[in-house]
């Protein structure tokens, strides 16, 4: 993604056309960052708009000497991050998990994962529960501390620890299921 200053000045001036080209040079990068965070195509579309707009309207505060990729991913993040937190106001989604079997040795469950996707992944990461799966994402795809995580999305450092731990359990538990049933299918 290479945004050009003219482009930008362009959009904090309201200029249509240059806002529409922003729209069209980031589209692919926001949209990967919003279905990460979404359970459905649907509603990381609606975030990626709502963000959209935030960037739009608080151009004028981007810095030129960072990194406009940087800026605008952050833009995003807060954005899903302050949609998540409505969400979360209206319902409470937590599972808890009794009985955890065993996993398989470490072998099948690499053979298992070399032979994923992207796709595959991401269906596995939106199958945890919301909260575990934003804790998941913004650590492991995107970088962030387990301090940060916790101000940003109003919980504790232990809480954000968990989150990530239980995440990383169940998906070692998908990736069994799956490992195993790929082996039942080759026997």
């Amino acid at each position: 993604m290479n945004v050009e200053v003219d482009l930008i000045t362009a959009c904090i001036r309201k200029e249509r056309k240059a806002q529409y080209e922003l729209y069209k040079e980031t589209y692919r990068y926001l949209m990967s960052i919003c279905i990460r965070y979404t359970q459905s195509y649907e509603e990381a579309q609606e975030a990626l708009n709502t963000g959209f707009l935030k960037v739009l309207n608080n151009l004028e505060k981007y810095q030129s000497h960072i990194p406009f990729k940087s800026w605008i991913r952050r833009v995003i993040i807060n954005v899903l991050i302050d949609e998540y937190r409505k969400e979360k106001k209206h319902k409470e989604n937590i599972k808890y998990v009794e009985d955890f079997e065993e996993l398989p040795i470490a072998g099948a469950l690499n053979e298992a994962i070399s032979k994923m996707n992207v796709e595959e992944i991401h269906k596995l990461i939106v199958q945890l529960p919301p909260m575990s799966q934003r804790v998941f994402n913004l650590y492991v795809v995107d970088g962030f501390e387990h301090k940060e995580i916790a101000n940003m999305l109003g919980i504790s450092e232990g809480t954000s620890k968990w989150h990530l731990h239980f995440s990383r359990e169940q998906l070692k538990v998908m990736l069994h299921k799956m490992a195993f049933t790929v082996k039942s299918f080759l026997l």
